[in-house]
């Protein structure tokens, strides 16, 4: 049984209210802002039953206003970058703002995650509703999205849904921090990380995908069985992990796959993570600088980890790549679910 309950956490000037949504069940507690769909907080046991919230995130609105890191945050219209800001589709070329070095990254300047979502109860959860207008951050299309996050038992799942008046990209995911020691933890050193692929996209100078799909048999990047992230970070070239591992392939059934699993061995605690979503950007928190979040901790680089289970990064511009195109009348439907245990 999973109680929730909602209370209102600030207000947008301009924008309006903003909720804070609470999932509780026996073994797990969940914060939503209606918000950008954030995840402010996951709260749950260690080995000797002790809770901590395992999610990075701020302690007052203000923070989530101003953060450039997306904490927490639902991103879209697309997650992750596309090449130079620019797609073509049904002939016409599109232009987003540029963001993130010479690409677009995350939906925009002012993408989903700055937006406030109408959020109403549903059972176990929260479903939280946004329309996009056509043209919003230079995207084709009047988009309706929602994610509903519903908690059971240990499990938080969010479901993704969207359509679209026009053809248009979209992939959308949840870019939670998290660290399974806490907050106050300075690092993930010690966390092991498995991932379900036998492949990943190599990046080039601006972390866009090459087109290149690599075996992960050999390299740094072979996850596959639990690795320690400390050492292998050691590895991998450049600031750490920020690469998208392939769960499936176009032509690929829609199905649920088991995509990740940390575990903290100090305090036992396990993250598990399935999706229907044939990527997941594996990132170890790179560019984190030393903001300050909750308790007045400073969160630094490689102080956390992102699970973002998504399509494959630059797909509207890469043909081989899995389709990220909603065409009118088409339903966008991914799910992701996070399984908090112990060991």
């Amino acid at each position: 049984m999973t109680d929730v309950s909602v209370q209102q956490w600030g207000e947008v000037g301009g924008g309006g209210p903003v909720d804070l949504w609470v999932l509780q069940s026996a073994q797990v507690r969940v914060e939503v802002l209606s918000l950008g769909a954030i995840l402010r907080s996951v709260c749950c046991r260690g080995r000797e039953g002790h809770m901590e919230d395992v999610v990075l995130g701020f302690d007052q609105l203000e923070g989530y206003l101003s953060d450039q890191r997306y904490l927490g945050a639902t991103v879209g219209r697309v997650a992750n970058r596309i090449a130079q800001g620019r797609f073509v589709v049904e002939g016409k070329e599109y232009r987003l703002d540029i963001n993130n070095g010479p690409n677009a990254l995350h939906g925009g300047l002012r993408g989903f995650n700055k937006a406030i979502w109408l959020a109403t109860a549903v059972e176990g959860g929260v479903q939280l509703s946004l329309t996009s207008p056509d043209g919003d951050q230079g995207y084709p299309g009047e988009v309706q999205v929602s994610v509903s996050y519903t908690l059971q038992g240990e499990t938080l799942t969010a479901e993704y849904q969207a359509r679209s008046t026009k053809t248009t990209p979209i992939n959308l995911t949840n870019h939670s921090y998290f660290n399974l020691a806490g907050q106050a933890a300075a690092d993930i050193y010690h966390h092991q990380v498995s991932i379900s692929a036998q492949s990943y996209l190599p990046v080039d100078d601006s972390s866009i995908p090459t087109g290149e799909i690599r075996r992960v048999k050999g390299t740094p990047f072979d996850l596959t069985t639990p690795v320690l992230i400390g050492p292998r970070l050691k590895e991998v070239p450049g600031p750490g992990f920020d690469h998208n591992f392939c769960l499936s392939f176009p032509g690929d059934s829609w199905t649920e796959r088991d995509a990740a699993r940390v575990c903290h061995p100090a305090s036992g605690r396990v993250l598990e993570v399935s999706t229907s979503q044939p990527g997941v950007q594996f990132y170890t928190a790179n560019f984190l600088d030393g903001l300050t979040g909750k308790g007045g901790v400073r969160y630094r680089k490689h102080s956390s980890f992102c699970l973002e289970t998504q399509n494959w990064p630059d797909a509207v511009n890469q043909a081989p790549f899995p389709s990220c195109l909603l065409c009118p009348g088409e339903d966008y439907h991914h799910v992701t679910r996070f399984t908090f245990t112990t060991v």
